[in-house]
């Protein structure tokens, strides 16, 4: 019986070679080669970045791509993390060190379940909390450009607990609330339709190749906070404006007819 072939089966490709990146990540932090496996998880994102765009150019987006997608990532970007933070630094803390590297990858799953069950088409302008491709990025650059030993200017004494807590903010963002916008599609149409953040993305990438990496921290920081400051302005405009509905509204003021 022959083996039938569709338009499918072309960001499947993609989205298989972002679960090797994330599988040989494993492999290469086993052996101690930390900046390698950084380097496979960017690598991953890439292709998970291109799997959507194939899915769009075949017109062949579908439920299977989305949950597929998501095995993916939970490897690449939620164990394949988990692994590298354990295996280049937590493994010293013992069992509380396996808390703290388990974190991402099991956040990171719940925050994919929780994306499938709202997934209202493919298109979206904004994700509800931090995306785990880009909580891997920031965990996997911080570790490898700023907590390994290489020239860092952060004190060696405070490295161990801003880990821990760049770890745990992180994970938490992921099953956060917090809106965090899509990149945009650096197309004709994208870049039409979001001309600033498109500007933004093409000046990150020079940026990161420039510094060889080492700017994908920081940039993503800056992203993560974005977020943040965001929420919190949003909630304070939110306060303000019942704060001055309440302030507005008549009040029924007592009468000597009343009893």
């Amino acid at each position: 019986m022959p083996i039938r072939v569709t338009r499918s089966v072309i960001p499947s490709l993609f989205t298989s070679m972002n679960l090797f990146c994330g599988f040989f990540a494993i492999v290469k932090a086993a052996h101690g080669d930390y900046s390698a496996a950084a380097w496979l998880i960017v690598l991953a994102g890439i292709f998970d970045a291109l799997d959507g765009a194939m899915a769009r150019l075949t017109n062949s987006s579908s439920e299977f791509g989305v949950e597929l997608d998501s095995l993916a990532d939970v490897v690449s970007f939620g164990a394949a993390p988990s692994f590298i933070l354990y295996q280049a630094f937590f493994q010293s803390w013992e069992t509380p060190g396996v808390v703290l590297a388990s974190l991402p990858a099991l956040c990171g799953a719940l925050r994919l379940a929780r994306f499938n069950v709202q997934l209202v088409g493919f298109d979206k302008d904004y994700f509800m909390g931090l995306p785990i491709p880009s909580a891997a990025l920031v965990l996997i650059s911080y570790l490898v450009f700023y907590h390994l030993p290489g020239g860092s200017f952060i004190p060696e004494s405070i490295k161990p607990w801003l880990l821990a807590a760049i770890t745990v903010i992180v994970s938490l963002l992921m099953v956060s609330t917090i809106r965090y916008d899509t990149l945009p599609k650096l197309n004709k149409e994208g870049i039409k339709k979001s001309p600033a953040k498109a500007i933004g993305v093409l000046v990150g990438i020079v940026v990161i190749i420039v510094t060889k990496g080492k700017a994908i921290f920081p940039l993503m920081a800056l992203y993560l906070l974005f977020g943040i400051v965001r929420q919190l302005v949003a909630i304070a405009r939110r306060r303000g404006d019942e704060e001055e509905e309440d302030d507005t509204m008549e009040v029924d003021e007592k009468t000597p007819f009343d009893v």
